[in-house]
């Protein structure tokens, strides 16, 4: 009897707009305007627009090193081995162990935020369901869509997410022609402080993070050396600017309401009933709950493709690196993640957190994952550049920013010190990523070979007959 070859992702199937839809909809727009840019505001008030021009600016930088890898070589879980790349096997694993749980709480906000607008939409109609039903109905929804088919899961969340986004704008579009474009307070930074501004950047971190989606799916892009540097820098740009739009219409249109934005728990809804657009709060609060599934469903493909190659090196269980025969999706990392994004919210509301501060606390959790990751890759791109002898002063530029920038949102999360318990929050980050620290350690002394099979798969990225044609034209 013949023994079957191990099944592996299904390769060259996703086009551009289908990365680029995993990018947007990790990064999730109709999340932000539902449920954070009243939460920026709270801080950064007037200066709510710009805190979200300095923040896209600032991943922008992380993302140009990201593609110095993502232009070169590309595999399935890629920035996970990009930063090995730079960094060697550890500053590989640690990478990973970020995502993951970056993945995790951020697929969590997706479930919780899905409960939210989902309760809001059947509050329309005097309904209610309980959240946990709400949990399980979004996750078993995302399992399904990322078990099956990725093309599916790309092509579901590029409809959904245009969708939203396209009534949220003409919604935005609605208020600034009505109280007018030119806002003197915003456009003066009004009432605006530093120190404001500074914590506005740490919210609108949770908003952009993801952007980095679509390295993950270096083995099913089609041309994903081209198709994947575009996805990164559009996605990021593309949802930078509807954050600016949207953020400056939100506070034009109800900054000085009373209640004001800061307070506001439906703040598109609120906008529809001032401009008397009632008619739009069912299809906006169908777009949002779309919107949060798109989220759950995004983090949930992308971080089983972390997990995927991690178990295949032997960082986790082994059956976390194999692949459904039919289908071609990493099914064992796909159920894995689904329960353990289930079980999160689940645990939280059993306990007593409310739903909305659940929401907010998985978010700043998750968004301290992709900081360590955008630390990490920031750092790996020039080491690997000096390393190959393609180094340039550009180069060790672009790196430079790209970690002063993200030093801005990583002191504000910690000082001025927050309130209780988001003031926890980093340094429960900090102990899972000491955790992780250790046990690689302990693992690569263990067991030598683990060692090997990851720098296995660097070389084997290298040695990619369009790897030299890019790299060297």
């Amino acid at each position: 009897m013949a023994i079957s070859k191990p099944a592996s992702l299904r390769s060259e199937c996703l086009s551009f707009p289908e990365v680029l839809a995993q990018g947007i909809a990790l990064i999730a727009p109709t999340m932000t305007a539902a449920l954070i840019i009243p939460l920026t505001f709270s801080n950064a008030g007037s200066g709510t627009w710009l805190t979200y021009v300095f923040a896209t600016l600032m991943l922008l930088f992380v993302a140009f090193n990201l593609n110095q890898f993502a232009s070169r070589s590309t595999s399935a879980g890629s920035m996970y081995l990009y930063t090995g790349r730079g960094l060697g096997p550890l500053g590989s694993a640690l990478s990973g162990w970020c995502l993951v749980w970056a993945y995790l709480f951020i697929g969590t906000a997706g479930l919780t935020g899905f409960s939210i607008s989902a309760d809001q939409l059947l509050g329309l109609v005097g309904l209610h369901i309980p959240s946990v039903v709400l949990f399980a109905i979004c996750a078993g929804a995302s399992w399904f869509c990322a078990y099956k088919n990725v093309q599916l899961s790309s092509i579901l969340m590029m409809l959904l997410e245009g969708l939203s986004v396209a009534l949220i704008l003409l919604l935005a579009i609605v208020v600034l022609f009505h109280v007018g474009v030119v806002d003197r307070s915003q456009l003066s930074l009004q009432g605006a402080s530093f120190s404001g501004l500074s914590l506005g950047v740490v919210v609108c971190i949770f908003s952009l993070v993801g952007f980095e989606a679509p390295t993950a799916f270096g083995e099913e892009a089609k041309n994903p050396l081209r198709t994947i540097p575009r996805a990164v820098v559009c996605s990021l740009l593309l949802t930078g600017l509807f954050f600016v739009i949207v953020s400056y219409a939100e506070v034009a249109g109800l900054g000085n309401h009373d209640p004001s934005l800061a307070k506001a728990t439906a703040p598109l809804n609120d906008l529809a009933d001032l401009m008397q657009l009632g008619l739009l709060k069912a299809p906006i609060s169908l777009g949002a709950m779309t919107s949060f599934f798109s989220l759950a469903l995004s983090c949930l493909s992308a971080g089983s493709r972390i997990l995927y190659p991690m178990g295949q090196h032997g960082l986790f269980h082994k059956a976390l690196g194999n692949a459904h025969h039919r289908n071609r999706t990493p099914h064992i990392a796909v159920n894995f993640l689904a329960a353990l994004m289930f079980a999160v919210p689940t645990l939280m509301t059993l306990f007593g957190v409310a739903v909305a501060d659940a929401f907010g606390y998985v978010g700043t959790l998750g968004a301290f994952g992709f900081l360590a990751a955008y630390f990490l890759i920031s750092i790996a791109a020039p080491v690997y550049l000096y390393r190959k002898g393609w180094l340039r002063l550009g180069h060790i530029f672009l790196a430079v920013m790209a970690v002063l920038f993200l030093l801005v949102p990583t002191i504000g999360s910690v000082y001025p010190v927050p309130s209780y318990p988001i003031n926890l929050l980093p340094y429960l980050f900090l102990g899972y990523f000491a955790v992780g620290a250790a046990w690689f350690l302990t693992l690569f002394k263990r067991r030598p070979s683990v060692v090997t099979e990851i720098r296995q798969d660097f070389e084997v990225a290298s040695q990619e007959p369009a790897f030299h044609v890019l790299t060297h034209r």
